[in-house]
């Protein structure tokens, strides 16, 4: 039986996964967090062997709580579990640390194929996704070949750059200064060879790392 448990700050979502589940010999729900603190204090009692969580969890920023919960517990495997849009953020879970990700518009027989993937030690991406990780691009490179150049942080400020923020947002939503901001667009600069940033923007399209 694989242990699971559940990181969401709305109640209606716990207990429809719980409903999901409740059937289900293989897979026992132990519970539910609703903040940062929650999460982490429980996976220092119990760690569970999945963990589903959504990426707006209160007092944490989503995929720097997937880094921390890699280095500190890893053996738990970490289902991301979000209304954002998966084209936008799964890789950067998964590069994180994320062993899966879906989307909440998902059906119950998707989210529980999910859980078993990751908690056997699979990966788990939609099929569009992974679809898109196989395919070729411009230039004649995949997707994951120019992706793996860019940290996850990097991956953060190209995402929120391609949907419109300026500097000053993008130093807001990450919690760090507007100087660090303008580094980490240099270096995007560079590792995806072009000479703006309207060219950025439109290589970030190309690369299909979010939906915009």
């Amino acid at each position: 039986m694989y242990r699971v448990l559940i990181a969401d700050h709305h109640p209606i979502i716990f207990e429809g996964i719980k409903c999901v589940l409740q059937n289900n010999p293989a897979l026992q729900v132990t519970g539910r967090v609703s903040s940062g603190a929650q999460l982490f204090s429980q996976l220092e009692k119990n760690a569970p062997d999945v963990l589903i969580v959504e990426l707006d969890l209160p007092q944490i920023n989503g995929i720097n709580a997937i880094r921390r919960i890699k280095q500190e517990f890893p053996e738990v495997k970490t289902l991301i579990f979000s209304s954002h849009p998966e084209e936008m953020y799964a890789l950067s879970a998964i590069k994180a640390g994320a062993a899966g990700y879906i989307s909440k518009h998902t059906d119950s027989e998707t989210l529980e194929k999910a859980i078993y993937q990751v908690a056997r030690g699979g990966i788990y991406l939609n099929r569009k996704i992974t679809e898109k990780l196989n395919s070729g691009i411009t230039r004649g490179k995949s997707l994951i070949t120019k992706f793996k150049k860019l940290s996850t942080r990097e991956t953060e400020v190209l995402n929120l750059l391609s949907s419109g923020k300026r500097n000053k947002d993008i130093a807001e939503a990450l919690d760090i200064n507007e100087k660090t901001v303008s580094t980490y667009k240099t270096r995007l600069l560079k590792k995806l060879k072009v000479d703006n940033v309207a060219d950025l923007i439109t290589q970030s399209r190309l690369l299909q790392l979010n939906t915009t």
